[in-house]
């Protein structure tokens, strides 16, 4: 085979985060008192709009997380055996194969045609002057500098026609398809479409769906003659490391949720329910736990971690894998440390419905508590687990950011905003000022979180019983 798949602890986990969340939609799909709520979610135009956003941010983050490793060429080896690269490589580093290896020697500006620092060259009559090196890459089709702003508007418009053409597609591919359920002609249904008279918001997510649209044809344009962000110290392009830092922030955020979620589920519950020397110890346990900053235990866990992975290096074959078990390593510290307030929510919740007539009938019936909490609490608190999962989400974006940032975050070497942003923070006070890297990350971020955070107020709002009207 040209390549060998290569399968990371974190690509196992985001395989399953996937399978489970599909086995969720079927099972919701199947409980009015599930797909209820999720229809009010689904109402919403601004949090169909998001959702939308949180596609592409999951679709970029799948494909990165195909990983393979390429075949060498030459001999087998030995035996017969193929050699392949120790290089892993992803299917997203494939797609943006020129993000990934237009590489200058520094900095650049973005757009720019030369380098952002000066470099001392020799000149043919022998006399050394510091001047701006062409790139090797940044506008190499140009012939003059004086070219560059027709050349970006000409590519521009190109990528504004194709996205059109692209966005007019789905649009007639989603009237079509509602022609089929509806029974109307096409141009009804594209006229019901255009003035929003539709009981899903498909005129808000066509809307955000035109945008990203518009900025993939752009990317896909500029991208292969310009950097379009600019490069980084050692000259990689600074677009193509935000992207790739998608997959590692959503990684964070999912996974470090899933990690709490037992801890809270089981010890809330069991607290609230049994009360007495149960709650005690419960409650002894989170509140000294809680009264421990959070960042010196990441911090422990972290420099145990690099202790161990420099005495047994050799365990690792690659870099990924090293990446891999640190990025396991930051999700596993926060979501031990993370999981205590969600733990007192349903310790409350559940010291609530202990008192509620039907579990005080199976306790009468001489129902084990066991299956009680199980049977008849647990899914009266899920709405509870749900909200507080999608809300800590964001948080944990940026926590990552804030870890990444003082040093104990992922590895130094893995693409992530908050390493990016680390990178970043010597460069401001250089006169120029190097912005674009700060800038790229804090773009990528606030849309991430932005779109997490409308989302999930949408989801408090369906699944809150307070909330409903």
């Amino acid at each position: 085979m040209p390549f060998r798949f290569v399968i990371l602890w974190s690509d196992a986990l985001t395989y399953l985060l996937l399978a489970v969340s599909v086995f969720y939609g079927v099972y919701a799909s199947r409980h009015e008192h599930l797909r209820a709520p999720w229809r009010r979610v689904r109402r919403n135009p601004l949090a169909m709009a998001a959702l939308v956003v949180l596609a592409a941010y999951g679709i970029t983050g799948l494909m990165d997380s195909v990983h393979f490793r390429l075949r060498l060429p030459g001999p087998a080896a030995p035996g017969g055996h193929a050699i392949y690269s120790p290089q892993v490589l992803s299917l997203l580093d494939v797609l943006c194969t020129p993000l990934r290896t237009h590489d200058e020697q520094t900095y650049s500006a973005p757009f720019a045609l030369h380098a952002f620092t000066p470099k001392l060259v020799r000149l043919s009559d022998g006399r050394r002057v510091m001047e701006y090196p062409r790139l090797r890459y940044g506008g190499a089709g140009l012939t003059a500098a004086g070219g560059r702003a027709h050349d970006i508007s000409v590519r521009c418009l190109r990528a504004a026609a194709e996205g059109v053409l692209v966005w007019l597609a789905a649009v007639v591919a989603l009237a079509r398809w509602r022609v089929k359920g509806a029974g109307e002609s096409l141009r009804a249904a594209l006229w019901r479409l255009a003035r929003g008279e539709t009981d899903v918001p498909w005129r808000a997510m066509l809307a955000s769906l035109g945008v990203i649209i518009l900025i993939v044809a752009a990317i896909a344009n500029l991208a292969g003659e310009y950097h379009i962000f600019g490069t980084d110290q050692v000259g990689q392009d600074v677009l193509f490391e935000a992207i790739k830092s998608i997959r590692t922030d959503l990684l964070i955020g999912t996974l470090s949720t899933l990690v709490m979620l037992p801890f809270a589920l089981a010890l809330g519950v069991m607290a609230g329910y049994s009360g007495g020397r149960t709650d005690d110890v419960i409650q002894y346990l989170y509140t000294t736990l809680g009264s421990i900053p959070s960042v010196l235990l990441i911090i422990a866990g972290i420099l145990s971690l690099n202790l161990y992975m420099t005495d047994h290096a050799a365990a690792f074959d690659t870099i990924a894998q090293r990446q891999d078990v640190r990025l396991l390593s930051l999700c596993v510290g926060l979501g031990v440390t993370g999981w205590i307030g969600l733990c007192r929510l349903l310790r409350g919740e559940t010291m609530k419905l202990r008192q509620m007539d039907y579990i005080q009938a199976a306790i009468a019936l001489g129902v084990r508590p066991r299956r009680i909490m199980t049977r008849h609490i647990l899914p009266n608190v899920m709405h509870i687990v749900l909200i507080y999962a999608v809300i800590s989400f964001s948080g944990l974006v940026l926590a990552e950011a804030v870890l990444s940032y003082i040093g104990v975050g992922v590895d130094p070497s893995m693409n992530s905003w908050g390493n990016m942003i680390n990178g970043a923070r010597l460069e401001m006070a250089r006169d120029p000022v190097v912005w674009w890297s700060l800038a790229a990350a804090f773009l990528f971020m606030f849309t991430l979180v932005l779109a997490a955070n409308l989302f999930a107020d949408a989801v408090r709002d369906a699944f809150d019983p307070r909330m409903r009207t």
